[in-house]
């Protein structure tokens, strides 16, 4: 090819006879399988929250409503009371994302340039947490929370029970250490010429640079609140607690399916706006760091 790159399919293949039509239909296929694989549980959730209770339990499904009923979102809104339950959502993500990156960073730069003794047997450590299922860790991080050692106070239906087993997240640590590895050593030396301190450093030149990378922190921070099920709903039971994954459960047992879908389509909103907005910064923050030189 002309620019050198190698490829499974040359380019003088793709130009010969059916090459090229076996090319765009193997790649129609597999795009299009992939798209309906990704996007067929979205789109029976959206239609489904249009749909009456009848048909949506109607066997075989209908690929889309005979008779659309927006009500279903009002409903949800209004019975589910989820103004409620995303408010309480966005102040456990807000304090997830700020105790993550205050916490996470400041463990990162003390890895990654500051380089204490054994720090690479601690970074070791931390790293093989993620080898841990974690369904095993749930009940002791739940003995914990009922009686928080030292002080020995319960946090059950306290947001510290959500904050605390997410500030050190070993996974953020390491993305963190990876970005400020890439950071050149010559402007840590700069500033160390001019008297800056650690701290200062850190707050001057490395939290500028590291933009992308934090932004790419506080997305997984606010995903990982906005999607958990099983600890909100062990550490949360007050009614006026719950996240919003939890109060959509607890009210589904007496609420019609279709109005509970509706609620699921409400509740998964913020998370894709997010997404679109800040898909460019994911990408860029997990691959800024790769490659140094």
């Amino acid at each position: 090819m002309a620019d050198g790159t190698r490829t499974l399919i040359s380019q003088a293949q793709l130009q010969r006879g059916r090459g090229r039509y076996l090319y765009w239909a193997l790649l129609i296929l597999v795009v299009g399988g992939f798209t309906l694989v990704f996007l067929g549980p979205l789109y029976w959730m959206v239609t489904g929250a249009l749909k009456s209770g009848q048909e949506v339990a109607q066997t075989p499904p209908t690929l889309w409503p005979h008779d659309p009923q927006l009500q279903n979102y009002a409903d949800a809104w209004n019975n589910l009371d989820l103004a409620k339950l995303m408010f309480n959502t966005f102040y456990y993500a807000a304090g997830a994302v700020f105790f993550q990156l205050v916490f996470d960073t400041a463990a990162a730069y003390a890895l990654s340039k500051l380089r204490p003794v054994f720090g690479n047997v601690i970074l070791g450590a931390m790293l093989a947490t993620l080898m841990i299922p974690a369904m095993v860790l749930i009940v002791p991080q739940y003995v914990t929370a009922i009686d928080l050692p030292i002080v020995h106070v319960n946090l059950l239906d306290s947001p510290w029970a959500l904050w605390l087993p997410l500030i050190a997240n070993a996974f953020n640590i390491f993305l963190l250490k990876r970005f400020f590895d890439s950071i050149p050593e010559d402007l840590i030396a700069a500033a160390q010429v001019d008297g800056a301190s650690p701290l200062r450093t850190l707050w001057s030149i490395i939290l500028p640079m590291s933009r992308p990378i934090l932004g790419v922190v506080s997305i997984f921070a606010v995903t990982a609140v906005w999607k958990d099920f099983l600890w909100p709903k062990l550490v949360m039971p007050s009614p006026e607690t719950r996240t919003l994954s939890v109060g959509i459960y607890a009210f589904s047992g007496g609420t019609p399916m279709n109005v509970v879908i509706a609620a699921s389509v409400i509740a998964a909103i913020p998370t894709v706006i997010i997404f679109l907005l800040f898909q460019r910064n994911i990408m860029s923050g997990l691959t800024s760091g790769s490659l140094k030189g």
